[in-house]
């Protein structure tokens, strides 16, 4: 089976994300951990998005971001923001958004930390719709890895399916979500596709929890 090359399963994920997010419904949308805006390129073109913020704690990435999007300094008035920040701590300025993304970011925090995206972004902004992609250890093998390697050098850890799976029914149940799983790129039979995802909707009926 030939293997989606790391280049175009990025633009999937971005792709899937930002369609998922069109789809929901939603108005207002935050990019936790934004890095250089590639999320926030695909948001700000589609009208149906009336606010959009990426927050980051990388001030490279930060200019490179605004750079691409051709923005300056935050600006509380206008429709698309991009801002220095954390998803470890609760912002009240963000609170009452109806959608959160956090695509490949979850992995860079040190997992005694993680506990602090949940409470700030499950706990206090409870957007009505969260969108989490992460790879998915699992498939690593296909990437020819050897065993025990990541993808990046700034992943503090990257799951497989079965924790991943278990991480998003706790923090759902947890909160008041209800979590679906989802997968992103070509899928082998045995070890499943390169990036996993997990859809968590505050609203959803209660026949589907």
């Amino acid at each position: 089976m030939q293997r989606e090359p790391i280049d175009d399963l990025h633009a999937l994920r971005l792709d899937t994300v930002a369609r998922l997010l069109v789809q929901s419904g939603a108005r207002s949308v935050l990019d936790l951990g934004c890095g250089r805006g590639e999320l926030l390129t695909r948001l700000v073109s589609e009208s149906c998005f009336t606010r959009v913020i990426g927050i980051d704690i990388d001030p490279d990435a930060l200019l490179e971001a605004r750079m691409a999007l051709g923005i300056g300094l935050p600006d509380p008035s206008a429709r698309l923001q991009v801002r220095y920040g954390s998803f470890e701590e609760a912002d009240a300025e963000l609170r009452g958004f109806d959608a959160a993304a956090l695509v490949e970011t979850i992995e860079h925090i040190d997992p005694a930390r993680l506990g602090h995206v949940e409470r700030a972004v499950f706990g206090d902004l409870r957007p009505r719709l969260v969108l989490v992609t992460t790879p998915n250890q699992d498939y690593n093998v296909l990437h020819g890895m050897p065993p025990g390697t990541k993808r990046h050098a700034g992943h503090r850890f990257e799951w497989g399916r079965a924790r991943f799976a278990q991480w998003a029914r706790r923090v759902a149940a947890q909160n008041g979500y209800v979590v679906s799983l989802d997968a992103i790129g070509p899928p082998d039979a045995i070890w499943g596709s390169s990036t996993q995802m997990a859809r968590f909707d505050r609203d959803a009926p209660a026949a589907h929890r």
